[in-house]
């Protein structure tokens, strides 16, 4: 059975991991003394990984999106002070603590249901001192919240509005001093960037991978989302933890993520939003055994979007990945896509965080839509 479900078991829980798992009928004696609960009969996942997320933000972009639906064009948006402009705004203007207080309820809404770990980018500061904020906001969750938090570096994200005709200059003036000073704080987890057209070429997100190598921390990359100007290669010769959104990519991009370990991660969210009609490579990806991972991508302008369970069913209806993936994607492999070990399955050594669902079957949490199964969460973060 692909799941690997195994009826009628039982997990032995120990110092906040798990020390076995398997029929109840062959439980070992010496974990008989163990407090026991029944969970008559529910279905237990690993807990869910929200693994790219940029949940801290200023402001909101509802107006842009209703100004969107009644004609205006992008330039329009743009003109009027609209775009992620409008956001790098609003993220200057708020305090940490704003910022914090505004992530919480969407944390509260992926926590809802059944995610532990939520990856946090920055990239709406862009300039030294807002990234930094960003990063400690994110950081901060923590203390708000049972949950645990991975921070990525995004200060490649998009082209300030003071240096849109020197760019160059901005990834060395601000990205990379940003990135040395976040790092000097420990605020970074991992180092992401935006290889586009409208954002960083190859050549740009190569300096601030050699960076990021120099400081020793793994990187990923928002690639081949519009275009394909072959971020994903470039990706694997860092051995990127990830490549994401990938709706462009080709095979030789495929081989090249095969080869070097790196996880493909499929967001939905912004592929819906924006109403875009190329689809990632899906059957590529799997004829070349690259794993899959999904994700909200929550962001205020192409993902406002809070919920991993609607995010399995749209990999699996738009994308037609099915639901052992989609599954895979928001477990295991989303835990590969961070570089963590020590969770994303029902193993013994790793953390005891299970999600306990109201259903029999996990194709179930991707075949419902605005419907939320989970019964509750068992296991306390390790800070």
């Amino acid at each position: 059975m692909p799941y690997g479900l195994i009826e009628n078991a039982a997990v032995a829980i120990k110092d906040n991991k798990i020390a076995w798992a398997g029929s109840s009928n062959d439980l070992p004696d010496r974990y008989e003394d163990l407090p026991k609960t029944s969970l008559e009969g529910r279905l237990v996942t690993p807990a869910l990984i929200d693994c790219h997320t940029h949940i801290i933000f200023g402001g909101d972009r509802a107006a842009e999106f209703e100004m969107r639906l009644n004609g205006a064009s992008y330039e329009e948006v743009a003109r009027s002070g609209g775009g992620i402009v409008s956001t790098v705004t609003a993220t200057r203007k708020a305090s940490q603590k704003e910022l914090v207080q505004a992530a919480l309820p969407r944390v509260d809404a992926m926590l809802a249901e059944g995610v532990t770990t939520i990856e946090v980018k920055s990239g709406y500061g862009l300039d030294v001192e807002t990234e930094l904020t960003m990063l400690r906001a994110a950081r901060e969750i923590e203390n708000h919240r049972n949950v645990r938090i991975i921070t990525s570096f995004l200060g490649a994200h998009a082209i300030p509005e003071d240096y849109k005709t020197h760019s160059d200059a901005y990834i060395d003036e601000i990205c990379i001093p940003a990135l040395k000073a976040a790092y000097k704080e420990g605020l970074v987890d991992a180092v992401d960037g935006f290889c586009e057209g409208i954002a960083f070429s190859p050549d740009q997100i190569k300096r601030v991978f050699v960076a990021a190598r120099r400081l020793n921390l793994p990187v990923k990359l928002h690639a081949e989302q519009l275009s394909n100007l072959g971020g994903a290669k470039l990706a694997a010769e860092f051995d990127a933890l990830s490549v994401d959104h990938i709706e462009y990519l080709d095979e030789n991009g495929v081989k090249a993520i095969s080869k070097s370990g790196t996880i493909a991660v499929i967001l939905p969210g912004a592929f819906y939003t924006l109403r875009e009609t190329q689809m990632p490579p899906i059957e590529l990806l799997r004829n070349h055994k690259v794993p899959m991972a999904l994700a909200t991508d929550c962001n205020p302008g192409s993902s406002p979007m809070t919920s991993l369970l609607l995010a399995m069913n749209m990999g699996c209806t738009l994308f037609r990945m099915t639901p052992f993936e989609a599954l895979k994607g928001v477990t295991i492999n989303a835990a590969k896509a961070l570089g963590l070990e020590d969770c994303g399955s029902i193993e013994i050594g790793k953390r005891a965080e299970l999600a306990v669902w109201d259903i029999r079957h996990p194709a179930e949490l991707s075949y419902r839509i605005g419907f939320n199964s989970l019964h509750s969460v068992i296991g306390k973060q390790q800070k």
